[in-house]
């Protein structure tokens, strides 16, 4: 009996420790996100992106607005899987339908999103090559006053 003990508290701790990352990810990346840096395929996103981009994401739903134009839809994440997982649809504007794979990595007041705007395949790392489609944007959380 006690060899069991032994056995199966690390695995109800590493549980236990998954399933509170996973809740504190998914409570953690709500929010509005204002863009630091961007760039697509390896150049850089001008200013007027970055000044006119916010990126708003709660309870699965989330709202891109750019220079006043906005995409909405709903996203999903696996933060079990490494580096986590994001998966973003488009229900309103000009994604409809369509489906975005990506990867997050999330810092505190930083989160770091690179976009497969490909819509096929997962970036797997957080860069933006040269001739790719991958959209690599670094945000920081909006502060509320």
């Amino acid at each position: 009996m006690k060899y069991l003990l032994v056995l199966l508290l690390p695995l109800a701790v590493a549980l236990t420790a998954g399933a509170s990352e996973k809740a504190g990810d998914s409570q953690d990346i709500q929010g509005t996100w204002l863009p630091i840096e961007a760039e697509l395929g390896g150049k850089p996103m001008g200013n007027d992106f970055i000044t006119s981009t916010t990126l708003t994401l709660n309870d699965g739903k989330y709202e891109v607005v750019v220079a006043g134009a906005a995409d909405k839809g709903t996203y999903r994440i696996d933060p079990a899987l490494k580096p986590k997982t994001l998966d973003i649809t488009g229900t309103e504007g000009p994604n409809v339908g369509k489906t975005f794979p990506a990867i997050y990595e999330l810092r505190g007041d930083t989160l770091r999103i690179c976009y497969g705007l490909g819509g096929n395949a997962r970036p797997t790392e957080f860069k933006s090559p040269p001739g790719t489609q991958h959209f690599l944007v670094t945000y920081k959380r909006k502060k509320v006053k």
